[in-house]
């Protein structure tokens, strides 16, 4: 796969202004639409060295037969017109923002004679004023059913509205007083959009002028002694301060914001947007999007605010569906790519100016903290769902089948992660993946015995070695002995989690698949210990991080999954919950060694005794605080190892070695990570 010899255009020829730029197929058909500063220096990227692209880009450019440009005057109007060719060609090499599912929202539609309120989904309509969206429809009608109270606005569909109109009764509705009944003429039509209007600017964050206005209304009845109708207008305010009180307080100052944080992975990522007016949250709503190129976050961020604000006309409602108002500061997790053009842009659309930036303290900053957290639920809500569907699990076994050259799908597959600092506290993990779903049940940790004396890399290609040697001696020795599999580290009750069951006695069967968290040296060092140990009927592959690529141990070059592929998902998904799972083995083994550390060269104050007083006082700091009779107290401390103990914490001050503790088990049966 290499780029079109006839696809680079003659040297000199192409500006250093800022402009667009297009990629097409042999088809004439965009593929890829691009905005830069500098169109020469963008252009040539593309050109310098094939293999050092990204393998998206490699894909896009190999398949690309001619590429053309526009220049422009500014980089405003390159990321203008950057969105609208985006939304005109719909290339297929852009990042698209999808939603992660359908949102609701509250509509009125202005457009018609007697406007109504109603729940929306799905692409806006002209001429109809939004508001949201929310997480749930029954939030809507909870609102309007308390609103209509005040503002008695049509509801009823077109049909019910024109039977009413016909019979001369209105619906239940009109007889509750929860609709101004228009229909059978209470009110005339500028009546009903007076309360059309009203409806939305208390919507709109306009509350104090009518709930002020209704006290006034209530306070002058109770005078003239007009006593039901100052209860219920007294109600109609209760009903007011109850739909406000169903949308949180967030910021204290009656500001007007969008709040937009990302989760990303490197194949997904997720954006998350809480609208705020009036200090309030109105509405919130996440997106996902498949990563098709290597972007940084600040580029997301800068495509994020181009195809959400891009259909947004002077402030108002945008056509499309992912458009929405602009408000006054748009507070996000991290700056734009090109901030200066993205700031002028979105000001220039607003008609007054826009302040995009990172809160960096105070309530904004807490808030941008509990949308990132909502970030990362609506990431993992999307993984989930993906994971869980038995077509998309088929796909992607089959497609790591097709890519590795295996005679069938991996149903089992099991991953294998080191984890260090510094070459101490080496441990591994192996998680264990069977059809596509993870079994935690049959995660196992492994402490390493030695790690070697060379660099990073040599110490985790020996420890690989080191957890597959003994993975398979012990799979080895049991088969030998029963004809069965034994599990690999008997584990204790105390290594398991509550909630979590025990795992069966004995492995079904091996692995078909082993991948390793790494390139091709840790997939030679684990091709090397199944070669000694003669074990010949487990395919090895191996998951670089920087650009996903995946090693096989005969190959000198890796295969390159499709970016969006399913079957590179799922290696995705194998490698980095073993490598979550290493990392917390890892952290706890490092703070038990931390918090021994201060015992460890006190003379006879071996493991068990030291463990012992750790878990009497709970900590070295109240250890240090505790005199000689109270250290003595503790079983198996005698008055002469409580002096050495309290000498030793309180008068030198010496933490003594860092040394930790390697337990000799072959492995630890999963927490449940």
């Amino acid at each position: 796969m290499t780029a079109r010899p006839n696809l680079r255009p003659t040297p000199g020829s192409i500006p250093t202004d800022p402009g667009v730029y297009r990629f097409r197929d042999e088809h004439g058909r965009v593929i890829y639409v691009g905005k830069a500063k500098n169109l020469r220096a963008r252009l040539s990227s593309y050109f310098q060295d094939f293999a050092a692209l990204h393998p998206r880009t490699q894909t896009m450019v190999s398949t690309a037969a001619d590429v053309d440009w526009t220049v422009v005057g500014t980089e405003v109007e390159a990321l203008q017109l950057e969105y609208s060719w985006i939304k005109e060609y719909d290339p297929r090499f852009n990042v698209r923002y999808r939603d992660d599912k359908s949102y609701p929202y509250l509509a009125i539609t202005l457009d018609e004679e007697f406007p109504r309120v109603q729940v929306m989904r799905g692409s806006r309509r002209k001429g109809a004023r939004y508001f949201g969206p929310y997480s749930h429809a029954w939030a809507i009608r909870d609102t309007v059913d308390l609103l209509l109270r005040v503002f008695p606005v049509r509801t009823c569909s077109a049909g019910v509205f024109k039977r009413a109109r016909s019979s001369g009764r209105p619906c239940l509705l009109g007889y509750i007083d929860k609709c101004a009944a228009p229909c059978v003429g209470r009110v005339s039509p500028a009546q009903h959009r007076a309360l059309a209007e009203d409806f939305c600017s208390f919507m709109a964050g306009e509350t104090g002028r009518f709930i002020r206005t209704l006290e006034a209304d209530m306070r002058a009845a109770a005078e003239e002694q007009e006593y039901e109708r100052a209860g219920r207008i007294r109600d109609d305010v209760q009903a007011l301060r109850t739909a406000l009180e169903k949308q949180a307080v967030v910021l204290g100052d009656g500001t007007d914001c969008d709040v937009i944080a990302f989760a990303e992975d490197p194949l997904e990522a997720a954006a998350k947007v809480f609208y705020v007016r009036d200090g309030r949250v109105r509405g919130e709503r996440g997106w996902v999007v498949d990563k098709v190129d290597d972007v940084s976050t600040g580029e997301l961020v800068e495509q994020f605010l181009s195809q959400t604000y891009g259909g947004t006309e002077s402030g108002g409602q945008g056509s499309g569906g992912a458009a929405a108002v602009i408000p006054r500061e748009v507070l996000v997790s991290a700056p734009p790519a090109d901030h200066a053009a993205v700031t002028a842009w979105l000001s220039e659309r607003r008609g007054s100016a826009v302040d995009v930036r990172v809160p960096r303290r105070g309530d904004k900053r807490v808030l941008l903290e509990t949308v990132a957290k909502n970030a990362e639920q609506t990431l993992a809500r999307h993984k989930t769902q993906r994971a869980g569907d038995l077509t998309t699990r088929s796909k992607a076994l089959a497609e790591i089948a097709d890519a590795l050259a295996l005679e069938a799908a991996p149903l089992r597959i099991e991953c294998y992660d080191v984890s260090n600092l510094q070459g101490r506290h080496v441990v591994a993990s192996m998680v264990v993946f069977e059809d596509g779903l993870a079994r935690k049940s049959e995660y196992r940790r492994f402490s390493i015995r030695g790690s070697g004396t060379g660099g990073a890399e040599q110490n985790d290609v020996a420890a690989m070695h080191e957890v597959i040697t003994r993975r398979f001696t012990r799979y080895l020795e049991e088969s030998q002995r029963s004809g069965e599999l034994d599990m690999l580290g008997e584990g204790t009750e105390a290594d398991r989690e509550p909630g979590v069951p025990a795992a069966p006695a004995k492995f079904a069967y091996p692995p078909n698949l082993v991948v390793v968290d790494g390139g091709r040296p840790q997939v030679l060092a684990a091709r090397r210990a199944l070669g000694e140990l003669g074990v010949e009927d487990v395919a090895v592959c191996g998951l670089a991080k920087r650009l996903e690529e995946v090693w096989l141990p005969d190959d000198e070059d890796p295969v390159i999954l499709p970016r969006a592929s399913e079957g590179l998902y799922l290696l995705q998904r194998v490698r980095d919950e073993a490598h979550r799972f290493a990392i917390s083995y890892h952290r706890r083994k490092r703070a038990k060694a931390l918090t021994t550390s201060a015992l460890d060269d006190v003379p006879g104050l071996g493991p068990t005794r030291r463990a012992a007083l750790i878990r009497h006082f709970g900590s070295v700091k109240r250890l240090a605080a505790a005199t000689v009779a109270e250290i003595a107290e503790v079983p198996g401390i005698g008055t002469r190892t409580a002096e050495t103990v309290h000498a030793r914490l309180t008068g030198t001050g010496d933490t003594g070695g860092t040394g930790a503790h390697h337990s000799p088990d072959e492995g630890e049966r999963n927490n449940g990570g």
